[in-house]
């Protein structure tokens, strides 16, 4: 399988302006997911997918390699669509969340070898959910699995509801998942996927994967034990930077 890794990466985010800049201990949060990525030899590139001239000039001076895409896009997945149309002979497309510093080369090789399977057309990864908080945040994506480890259901509400049980007892009674944000496609789906209209399901909970399970497609997930805190806000960099300094104690 020849793989393409893509960082779509914008600059005006509602909740972070500017936060593909931002200085992690002296990178910036795109560098560090660019060298992570580039870390899983699974890919045969990696690629920063981009509107932005700042961001393309960074990546571009830190020897990345990153392409100038439309700033129409309403996704990643919009905007890895415009890749593949260059980048057009790849079999398995990665998107790769630039909101994830920390993520490990690992993850993204596990991620990958669901593809192995003949039946997996998408794949992303979950982590079991530590602490009551992370069910409660809605900016923690929550997902159901199906008894072949498909989500069927992502929400940003605590999802399964426990009706019995006080909600500070729910991790003592089910094991929960969050979503990290990061998905592979067979080209040939990915393209099909960007042909889809929008449904209610997705506008209501504001994630597009719903799109695709209201219209038939499975979601192949991996566990991963891995913590890797995404930045949403910038509250989020705290706990980054705390990880990033144990890493270099």
């Amino acid at each position: 399988m020849k793989v393409l890794g893509i960082i779509p990466s914008r600059y005006g985010s509602s909740r972070f302006p500017g936060k593909p800049l931002a200085d992690l201990l002296g990178k910036s949060m795109i560098q560090r997911v660019y060298e992570q990525a580039k870390k899983c030899v699974t890919f045969a590139d990696v690629v920063v997918a981009t509107d932005d001239q700042r961001i393309y000039d960074h990546v571009k001076a830190f020897g990345g390699l990153v392409m100038m895409t439309s700033s129409d896009h309403a996704s990643g997945t919009e905007r890895c669509g415009e890749v593949i149309e260059k980048y057009n002979d790849y079999e398995i497309v990665v998107n790769i969340q630039g909101d994830e510093p920390l993520i490990r080369p690992e993850q993204l090789t596990e991620l990958i070898a669901v593809f192995e399977s003949a039946e997996v057309t998408i794949g992303t990864i979950v982590k079991p959910i530590s602490n009551d908080a992370d069910i409660r945040n809605p900016n923690r994506i929550k997902v159901v699995l199906d008894k072949d480890k498909n989500g069927i259901y992502f929400s940003r509400s605590p999802i399964p509801h426990i009706a019995s049980t006080p909600h500070s007892n729910w991790l003592d009674n089910n094991t929960f998942y969050k979503h990290i944000g990061i998905y592979a496609w067979r080209t040939k789906t990915l393209k099909e996927l960007l042909t889809l209209d929008s449904t209610a399901l997705e506008k209501l909970e504001s994630l597009e994967q719903l799109r695709w399970i209201y219209n038939g497609y499975s979601i192949r997930t991996v566990e991963t034990t891995i913590e890797t805190p995404n930045i949403d806000v910038p509250e989020d960099v705290e706990a980054v930077l705390q990880l990033l300094r144990k890493k270099l104690q």
